[in-house]
């Protein structure tokens, strides 16, 4: 399963930060829109990086978006994660609304930086490649 997510986003990057952490089975890979697997990735699933405002996930040939991705993530983590499901009790719309909204203000409320996350070494296999941001600095 790949997970596609803004670099620069700092929400973004704890979440990828939190999947690291409870990804016991290493089964997620990550690639941020940034870089050139990220962007063949959206591009695959006829989304744009400009403007892009939702997490991806891709497993096998399928792909979700919004709370789709998120609560397909949260159950490849497992137990406890995998009682996240209830979630798909709540009708997307309803669901996605919310995500809209804090997808829309992620900067104005966690900021962003003018770096992509670069990963710690023991995790940088988990990446599809070079994590930059073409154009913007390294840390």
């Amino acid at each position: 399963m790949i997970v596609v997510f803004d670099g620069q986003c700092l929400l973004c990057n704890g979440w990828v930060q939190f999947l690291l952490r409870h990804d016991r089975a290493q089964r997620l890979r990550f690639a941020s829109i940034q870089s050139a697997a990220g962007q063949q990735l959206l591009a695959q699933a006829g989304l744009r990086v400009e403007g892009l405002q939702t997490l991806l996930v891709i497993d096998g040939g399928r792909s979700w978006q919004h709370t789709a991705a998120i609560l397909r993530v949260l159950h490849a983590l497992g137990w406890p994660w995998r009682l996240a499901w209830v979630g798909w009790l709540v009708p997307a719309p309803l669901r996605d609304v919310l995500y809209r909204w804090v997808a829309r203000h992620r900067y104005r409320i966690w900021g962003r930086s003018a770096t992509c996350m670069w990963p710690a070494p023991e995790h940088v296999a988990r990446f599809l490649d070079d994590p930059s941001c073409p154009g913007v600095n390294q840390k």
